[in-house]
């Protein structure tokens, strides 16, 4: 027994270099064959998806909680670059954005209201009370939001039409996205949490498409589908054109082989990912100390039984609702990053499709529990799900080479669009099948 386990060890040691020396392998093949642009742009998006599954691996695998709304947390933090970094849009607080603050006022004075009545009043009349103050109240605020949404988006609506930012330095935004969605975490988890698990997943997937459906449809706020474009870079990363204009940038980048446009882009992205590594390098830091202190031992120990730790002292909910609202505004830290590389707040890019299930295969594939195991299958995924695109025709016409021209042979190759999700079921399947600890199992 013994003469196997130093073996053992050691294999265990190597296992994670190995993993990310293959991913690093990948990165330098893909910019040596289809270009460095590419490469540097699967890696940032890599780098975001790491800190998304370290987030959700901090709510299941350090507590077992199912967040099945992962996409509305990402929303809220992707806002964050809106209302801090966009400048104000002139004369939309005069025209109506006091009145559409009164009015949010007058909805959470009617809630809180609500919440008096059911903790004072009982049977019908607790009922009564509380239907009439809602009912009331519903349509005084619509009576004070809705006259003055219509001024707002009425404020050059081509291009505007919303109340706009406070004009801030966008770096701001990212700690602020944070906070949006752990705000919103811990609404969630004070309802929730407590319960059954499956009610908290029900919750989290309702407030998620509830996140997403306000965005989408209160122009005055993010100019829903209408898109925010010209969202601020963040420091130190500089524009496209700024670098094309300068003549030491010009002339180091002909030293180097490269046109001016190619080497500027480039170097934007490079910087992307020196700030975006710095970000996680941070996070992993942090949740790597935490999970091998008391707390994370703890929490480990509440997720394995929480029975037994209830009997300790311990207090369950209170240490879910904890690790639920942390792993939220790491998942709205990302948002809020993942806006700033785009430049746009789109929401109706938001689909749980792409900003739940899969941030969620990546959680699995690399290993739930372990953080180096999220930040691989954030970056492992991320890239499969990009060149699975790209792979899709070719694998497909190889398939159908043998084929006669007809409708089904049609039909295959116009399938070749969602080889994508073929590949990710594939690859799940083979994890959890071989590995279902996933890349890097936790300890």
């Amino acid at each position: 027994m013994s003469t196997h386990q130093p073996t053992a060890a050691k294999g265990g040691k190597l296992r994670a270099p190995a993993f990310f020396a293959v991913m690093a392998v990948l990165i330098v093949i893909e910019g040596l064959s289809t270009g460095w642009n590419g490469a540097l742009g699967i890696l940032n998006m890599g780098l975001i998806s790491a800190i998304l599954a370290l987030g959700v691996n901090m709510q299941w695998g350090y507590a077992g909680l199912f967040n099945t709304g992962v996409v509305g947390f990402i929303a809220l933090g992707g806002l964050a670059p809106v209302l801090v970094a966009m400048p104000p849009t002139a004369g939309a607080m005069a025209a109506g954005g006091w009145r559409i603050l009164g009015a949010l006022v007058i909805a959470g004075a009617v809630l809180i209201a609500a919440v008096w009545l059911n903790g004072r009043l009982k049977g019908r009349a607790k009922a009564a009370a509380m239907i009439a103050t809602l009912v009331a109240g519903f349509f005084v605020y619509r009576a004070v939001l809705d006259p003055a949404v219509d001024a707002v988006q009425a404020i050059n609506p081509s291009a505007l039409g919303y109340l706009g930012g406070l004009g801030l330095p966008v770096l701001l935004a990212w700690p602020v996205g944070a906070a949006l969605a752990a705000g919103a975490a811990w609404l969630v988890g004070k309802t929730a949490l407590g319960l059954r698990s499956d009610y908290l997943a029900v919750a989290t997937l309702g407030i998620g498409e509830i996140i997403v459906a306000v965005l989408k449809n209160e122009e005055w706020l993010d100019r829903g589908v209408l898109n925010v474009n010209g969202i601020p870079r963040p420091w130190p990363v500089p524009y496209e054109i700024d670098l094309q204009n300068s003549a030491d940038f010009v002339a180091r980048a002909a030293k180097l082989g490269l046109d001016p446009v190619t080497a500027s882009t480039i170097f934007v992205k490079l910087l992307y990912a020196g700030l975006f590594a710095t970000v996680l390098a941070l996070l992993l830091i942090g949740a790597q100390l935490a999970l091998k202190s008391p707390w994370g031992r703890m929490m480990r120990a509440i997720r394995d039984n929480e029975i037994a730790a209830a009997a300790m002292g311990k207090n369950v909910t209170r240490r879910h609702l904890q690790i639920f609202v942390l792993g939220a505004a790491v998942i709205g830290l990302a948002g809020a990053m993942m806006i700033s590389l785009d430049g746009q707040m789109t929401p109706a890019s938001y689909n749980p499709l792409r900003y739940t299930f899969l941030i969620w295969v990546m959680v699995i594939v690399g290993g739930s529990g372990n953080n180096w195991g999220s930040v691989l299958g954030g970056l492992l995924i991320w890239y499969l799900w990009i060149k699975a695109e790209a792979w899709g025709p070719e694998i497909m016409a190889m398939i159908t080479a043998h084929l006669g021209e007809g409708a089904f042979k049609q039909h295959l190759v116009d399938s070749a669009a969602h080889m994508r999700l073929i590949v990710m079921g594939l690859v799940l399947i083979l994890v959890l099948r071989f590995s279902p600890r996933g890349l890097l199992p936790e300890r």
